[in-house]
């Protein structure tokens, strides 16, 4: 069975991919409508970057962002049978998103789990070391798959325990890593699988996939976010095969064609 495709929908002037692509409302929905026909499952908005150094948002601007979009899409997200999910890691945020129309919680700070329990809403826990804006400030872990497994599962039993129905785990490729960790990480993404709790992945066009591109290539230079389409599907595909359910993407049309021509080829 395939994952469900997350679109990324960000609504700000900073991001570190399209800050400043969708920052205007109305282009924002354009874009929003345009990932439904492209055969998203789910259209993830975010009103603040959560790129390395980024610093924070106040919750009444980032409501002041994402709520307008939100609304503006609910309608055409419920009847094409999609959803609406908000990245944040404020709560006053998840609550105005939640009363807009999103019924996912995407938690970069996975500790909103007793508004998702209040809402309804589901609860997709990302794990994180530091903030984004100390994050990448030299990362460690004695073993970054089992302590990054370890803390999410304990998120998640926490979630369970407060009345969550409807939670996921995500290992954070790119928050609080080296690039090695987020290699490290993708390799062992079964045993995240393994735990019974839906997990969600995102690795598009992160700075570790141009890394690796440029290595390729022989040069220093890594490609520009938006030239890591490839290394961004290739890891996707790799994620959907190792029992994935959500992988979180920008180009959502060709992770989309990628994907079924890789459940096409397993069922023959």
């Amino acid at each position: 069975m395939s994952p469900q495709v997350m679109g990324v929908l960000n609504v700000t002037p900073d991001s570190f991919s399209d800050g400043g692509d969708w920052s205007d409302r109305d282009a924002a929905v354009r874009r929003g409508r345009e990932m439904l026909t492209e055969g998203a499952h789910v259209i993830d908005v975010g009103g603040e970057s959560t790129r390395p150094g980024a610093e924070p948002v106040p919750a009444a601007d980032e409501i002041a962002r994402v709520v307008p979009v939100i609304a503006a899409l609910a309608d055409d997200v419920e009847a094409s049978g999609a959803r609406l999910s908000i990245d944040t890691r404020h709560a006053d945020v998840a609550r105005a998103a939640v009363d807009a129309g999103a019924t996912i919680i995407n938690d970069v700070s996975a500790s909103l789990h007793h508004v998702a329990a209040a809402t309804g809403a589901g609860w997709v826990a990302m794990h994180m070391q530091g903030t984004p804006g100390t994050m990448q400030d030299a990362p460690h872990y004695d073993d970054v798959v089992a302590e990054v497994l370890a803390a999410l599962w304990t998120k998640a039993e926490d979630a369970r325990a407060a009345g969550v129905e409807e939670c996921w785990i995500d290992p954070g490729i790119g928050f609080g890593k080296t690039f090695a960790h987020n290699w490290t990480l993708l390799a062992a993404i079964d045993r995240f699988v393994d735990t019974g709790v839906p997990v969600a992945v995102g690795t598009s066009r992160k700075g570790f996939l141009g890394a690796a591109l440029a290595a390729a290539d022989d040069t220093e230079s890594a490609p520009r976010p938006d030239d890591r389409i490839e290394a961004s599907v290739t890891t996707a595909l790799w994620a959907a095969t190792m029992g994935v359910a959500m992988i979180r993407v920008h180009d959502v049309a060709p992770t989309i064609i990628a994907l079924d021509a890789q459940r096409v080829r397993s069922d023959r």
